[in-house]
């Protein structure tokens, strides 16, 4: 028999069967999931005993809803995700340190939320980040069952930013190669030739090379979206690939031969892009139309290297017609490549 108090909820799965989610009272915090619906597990009940001591939305003050969240499974893996994060919610728990939790269930509680990150208004970005990252500790609150609901959702955001544009060109690396070291030149080359992030080209090992009938793949499980990318080795690619000394599993390190971070490997080339004198605008991961690009040269298909890239097809055709045309290496045939994939796009 289920403790008094106990709210359980019955949810069909994408497999069909059905599983069990508990909670310790209605709209209070769910402490167990199970298949059956009345678990006879001692784990089960201890469980709830700690849930029935948490304390409930009308006295859970904001500062400790934001503790509790900051302690908890939700937060993101990665040191800068997770760094990001803190900073923001903390924020956001000194702004509201005096108001109980519950007030976010009321509808003034979004004007409130907007009052707070329009000090940031300034600065677009950090505007729109204070409330990605409240919004965000709310949503846990309410599916953790400390808050029944809350009304900060879809904040108007008033950050824009369109890089499509913004693009290594051939002069630019060349620029880059002339001047900066073999290990950031490689950074350059990998990066233009593959499209990859910062954190998945810092990975990046002899491991994932594969022979096709044609030649050679890079087969990457890529960090944001956990897909498996096939990126065909072009010329260049392979040229860096095959200098790679035998006895070194990483192809890309920083200038000591050592494990490259992302903000180095960003870094590093940022401070190469500042000695050759080239646009500010250019970063690390704007190498990414380049590869664009080279992607179509090789053989994928836009809808490919749209998927490859987490663009939209669209998107990724304006980024390569942009680049092709302010290259002023790129042959023709390039263009006449566009036109046939935008052509047999769907």
């Amino acid at each position: 028999m289920l403790p008094k108090r106990v709210h359980r909820v019955r949810r069909k799965l994408v497999s069909g069967k059905c599983r069990w989610h508990f909670y310790a009272w209605r709209g209070g915090p769910k402490f167990w999931e199970d298949d059956r619906c009345e678990p006879t597990d001692a784990d089960f009940h201890i469980a709830f005993a700690d849930a029935v001591k948490r304390p409930r939305p009308e006295h859970l003050m904001t500062p400790q809803m934001v503790d509790d969240f900051l302690s908890s499974a939700a937060m993101p893996k990665g040191e800068r995700s997770r760094s990001d994060l803190q900073k923001w919610a903390l924020r956001f728990a000194d702004h509201f340190k005096d108001a109980p939790a519950i007030i976010f269930e009321d509808k003034g509680s979004r004007g409130e939320l907007n009052k707070w990150r329009a000090q940031w208004q300034h600065s677009p970005k950090q505007h729109d980040a204070a409330g990605t990252h409240a919004v965000r500790v709310l949503n846990w609150a309410v599916e953790e069952g400390r808050l029944s609901e809350h009304y900060c959702h879809k904040l108007r955001r008033i950050y824009e930013v369109d890089r499509s544009e913004v693009v290594w060109t051939s002069a630019d690396r060349d620029a880059i190669n002339a001047l900066a070291p073999d290990w950031v030149q490689r950074i350059l080359c990998v990066a233009c030739e593959t499209g990859l992030r910062p954190g998945d080209l810092i990975k990046l090992t002899r491991r994932a090379v594969e022979q096709t009938p044609e030649g050679r793949r890079l087969r990457v499980k890529t960090n944001k979206r956990a897909r498996l990318a096939h990126i065909p080795i072009t010329p260049a690619l392979g040229k860096i690939i095959d200098a790679t000394p035998r006895d070194r599993l990483l192809i890309l390190t920083n200038a000591s031969g050592g494990q490259l971070t992302e903000h180095r490997a960003s870094e590093g080339l940022r401070q190469w892009r500042d000695k050759a004198a080239l646009s500010r605008d250019l970063r690390l991961q704007d190498c990414r139309g380049t590869a664009a690009t080279r992607l179509l040269d090789a053989g994928l298909s836009l809808s490919q290297i749209a998927n490859h890239m987490g663009w939209s097809i669209r998107n990724a055709a304006n980024v390569i017609e942009h680049y092709a045309r302010v290259s002023p290496d790129e042959t023709d045939a390039v263009l006449v490549k566009l036109a046939q994939a935008k052509g047999g796009a769907t």
